[in-house]
C-alpha cells in the first residue's frame, strides 16, 4: 500500500507540474465541483468506530476547502443547480455537501464552515433522525468485524459490509442485523460517536443557510428495492423534511451513489430538481438528476510522508484517477426486476 501511494504522489506530481493532468482528465479545469464527505470527526486517531474510508478531520477539512477555495467560489446548491439549469457558469464554483447526517458534522463542520463563510448541505436519512439507532451500514460494518473475531478467524469487516450491501435489499439486511445483534453482544447506544442529528440540529443548521437534502428515509440502496419501495423511500424522506423545516426540498443524495433509469425516474417523480452521486457517470435524459461529485476523506489527499498533497487533491478534482478507479454499480439497467 505504501509503495501504491508513493506511486500515486509521484504520478500526481509530476501530471501537476507539467499540466498534463488537464490533457489526462480530458477537460479543462473543471468548471464547477461537488464535494462529498461523511462524517468530521476532531482526530481520525481517535475516530474509535468509525469507517476509516467515511471519516474526515476537521483540520483536514479546513486544508481541502482552503485549497478549493483558492480556486473556486463556493455557492449553495441552489445557486449551483440555478447555473447548471441556465447553462451559464461564469467562473468556476464548488459546493460542499455531507452524506447521511452524522451529529459530528453539526458539531465539526458546520461551524467551520460557517467561520468561513462557506455555504453547505447535508443529505439525511430521516427515519435516523433524533434516535438512538445507528446508519445500517455501521451496524453492518461492526457486526461483521465482531462475528469475525469471535470465531477466532481473521475478517475483512469492510469487505463483509460491502458484499452484503450491494447483494440483499435492505429488510433482508434488517432480517440478517436483527437476528446477528443479540449473539454480538450488539447494542446501538454503546456507539454515541455514529449517531445521526436531532431535529433541532437540522433546522439550526437549515436556518445558518444549510442546505438540507434527502438520503432516503431508511439509507436504502435504491437499485435493489422494488419500484414501490423506491417510491416510499424518495416521497416519504422527502415529506418528513418539509414538514420538519417548513420549506421545500430540491435536493437528493442517491446512498452509495447508486442509480439506474428506475430510480432516476422515480426521484424526478418524486418532486427532486436535483441529485448528485458520487461518480462520473450521467443520465443523458436527466443530467441534473445525475449530477457528480467528488468523495474526499482523510487519506484521500495525503502524500506517501502522512502531509497534505496539492497534487493529489488537484488530481482529485480534475478527476485523473477516474481512470484507475472502478465505477462499482451499473447504471445502464434496473439490478433486479421491478414490480
Amino acid at each position: 500500500m505504501r509503495l501504491r501511494l508513493l506511486a500515486k504522489t509521484v504520478a500526481a506530481e509530476t501530471l501537476c507540474r507539467t499540466g498534463a493532468d488537464r490533457l489526462w482528465s480530458g477537460a479543462s479545469a473543471p468548471r464547477t465541483v461537488v464535494l462529498g464527505y461523511h462524517q468530521v470527526v476532531e482526530d481520525v486517531r481517535s475516530a474509535g468506530p468509525s469507517i476509516p474510508s467515511m471519516v474526515i478531520s476537521a483540520a483536514m477539512l479546513e486544508r481541502q476547502l482552503d485549497w478549493v477555495g483558492g480556486r473556486f467560489h463556493f455557492v449553495s446548491l441552489d445557486e449551483l443547480g440555478g447555473r447548471l439549469e441556465s447553462g451559464v457558469v461564469e467562473r468556476p464554483l464548488a459546493a460542499v455537501t455531507f452524506d447521511d447526517g452524522y451529529r459530528d458534522v453539526y458539531e465539526h463542520a458546520f461551524p467551520l464552515l460557517q467561520r468561513k463563510g462557506i455555504p453547505g448541505a447535508v443529505f439525511v436519512v430521516t427515519d435516523v433522525v433524533g434516535t438512538s439507532r445507528l446508519m445500517r451500514h455501521d451496524r453492518l460494518y461492526h457486526l461483521a468485524g465482531r462475528i469475525g473475531a469471535g470465531s477466532g478467524q481473521p475478517r475483512d469487516a469492510y469487505g463483509s459490509m460491502r458484499a452484503l450491501l450491494e447483494s440483499t435489499p435492505s429488510d433482508g439486511l434488517e432480517e440478517l442485523l436483527q437476528a446477528k445483534a443479540p449473539a454480538a453482544g450488539w447494542e446501538d447506544e454503546r456507539f454515541p460517536e455514529l449517531r445521526a442529528l436531532d431535529w433541532d440540529m437540522v433546522r439550526t443548521m437549515h436556518r445558518a443557510g444549510f442546505t438540507i437534502g434527502s438520503h432516503t428515509s431508511t439509507h436504502a440502496l435504491l437499485t435493489l428495492e422494488s419500484r414501490d419501495r423506491v417510491r416510499q423511500e424518495l416521497s416519504a424522506s422527502r415529506k418528513r423534511l418539509e414538514q420538519e423545516l417548513g420549506a421545500p426540498v430540491w435536493h437528493f443524495a442517491y446512498p452509495d451513489g447508486r442509480f439506474d433509469d428506475v430510480v432516476v425516474d422515480s426521484v424526478a417523480e418524486a418532486g427532486y430538481r436535483f441529485a448528485y452521486t458520487s461518480c462520473r457517470h450521467r443520465d443523458r435524459r436527466r443530467p441534473h438528476l445525475t449530477v457528480p461529485r467528488r468523495q474526499l476523506w482523510e487519506n484521500s489527499c495525503r502524500d506517501a510522508r502522512g502531509r497534505f498533497s496539492p497534487s493529489l487533491m488537484r488530481g482529485m478534482v480534475h478527476g485523473v484517477f477516474d481512470w484507475f478507479a472502478r465505477c462499482r454499480p451499473d447504471h445502464r439497467a434496473a439490478a433486479v426486476p421491478r414490480s
